[in-house]
């Protein structure tokens, strides 16, 4: 991307400087780093938390630092709520190490956002956050 920047000033700086010859390009070429696909791209992605090994790609995903985690714990509530908080404890000190965001979004659902991101707070919900459990996930409706 910064290839393709710099091939674009060369080329303005170049035609202001030739004002009264002709151009030899009427144009700018651009190569195929302009169209690279993959890691420049955010991926919002959702997750089924069933039980503990299924926040393995979860985290894997996250580490990649390109993704935006839409986890459905539902199933892992109604199995075991134990498990759960072993879990979001986990999810939660991974976005700690990436400087993400991690909250409740409604009752059986959790968001996790890379550190570029943060989650939209109403002051209802940061007062709920406040007066929450000692740092782990609240759920804000």
């Amino acid at each position: 991307m910064k290839n393709l920047f710099l091939r674009i000033k060369e080329k303005f700086t170049e035609s202001s400087g030739e004002e009264g010859s002709e151009h030899k390009e009427d144009y700018v070429e651009l190569g195929p780093e302009s169209t690279q696909e993959g890691k420049s791209k955010i991926i919002v992605r959702p997750f089924v938390i069933n039980d503990f090994d299924d926040i393995k790609p979860i985290l894997d995903a996250l580490r990649e630092g390109y993704t935006i985690a839409l986890i459905n714990i539902r199933p892992l509530k109604e199995k075991d709520i134990v498990e759960l908080k072993r879990a979001i404890n986990k999810l939660k000190k991974t976005t700690d190490a990436i400087e993400g965001d991690i909250a409740g979004f409604g009752e059986d659902y959790i968001v996790i956002t890379p550190s570029f991101a943060k989650v939209y707070r109403t002051k209802q919900t940061e007062e709920v956050k406040e007066s929450g459990n000692n740092g782990s996930v609240e759920t804000y409706e």
